[in-house]
């Protein structure tokens, strides 16, 4: 009886005493948005939005700076209300949507900063991978939908130089601003 003993604490003393505690969340499709501002001709901005997104997010809610993410944007739903833009924006001069129909943002740290967390990863576009920072602020919820699923609510922003890419590498910056401004707003479901 006292081995017995004797190894059970042995057991409990060699355990560790905290278990990271991860889980899988995906964008929902209908309620996640990449979306981006440009200035034209130096004076006005204009607005856009990508296709579906989908991907997972490895989240740990009681440390972020452990939580991942990889996610794919479809970029052959590139719209900003102007068809003939739009067409541009999908042709080889900017996006190349036949030949390049997603990119992909893939982490590799987040950090914990006063007003929210700094997520660093690869942005991949047009065959060519660059490092993005994201801000993201705190993450909202979780809250359950009257299915019982379990959502959390992410908003994000990076500036980016889209010739970095090659994204319309030809367009002077007086006619389509270099820097772009990205807006990622995720509602994330548990799964």
């Amino acid at each position: 009886m006292k081995h017995f003993f004797m190894a059970a604490s042995l057991l409990v003393l060699a355990a560790p005493v905290v278990i990271a505690q991860t889980s899988t969340w995906t964008p929902d499709p209908n309620h996640t948005e990449v979306n981006f501002v440009v200035k034209h001709l130096g004076i006005a901005k204009v607005r856009g939005h990508f296709g579906k997104v989908s991907g997972t997010f490895q989240l740990d809610l009681n440390d972020m700076t452990k939580s991942s993410m990889h996610v794919t944007i479809d970029v052959t739903g590139v719209n900003t209300d102007v068809i003939a833009r739009d067409n541009d924006l999908k042709s080889t001069r900017f996006f190349d949507v036949a030949q390049y129909p997603t990119a992909t943002f893939a982490s590799t740290s987040v950090t914990k900063v006063s007003d929210g967390y700094t997520v660093n990863g690869n942005l991949t576009m047009r065959g060519v991978t660059k490092p993005v920072t994201l801000h993201l602020d705190p993450p909202e919820g979780p809250v359950k939908d009257a299915r019982n699923l379990t959502h959390m609510g992410f908003s994000a922003t990076a500036a980016i130089n889209r010739k970095d890419w090659g994204v319309g590498a030809s367009m002077a910056n007086t006619i389509v601003s270099d820097q772009v401004q990205l807006e990622i707003d995720a509602d994330a479901v548990k799964q």
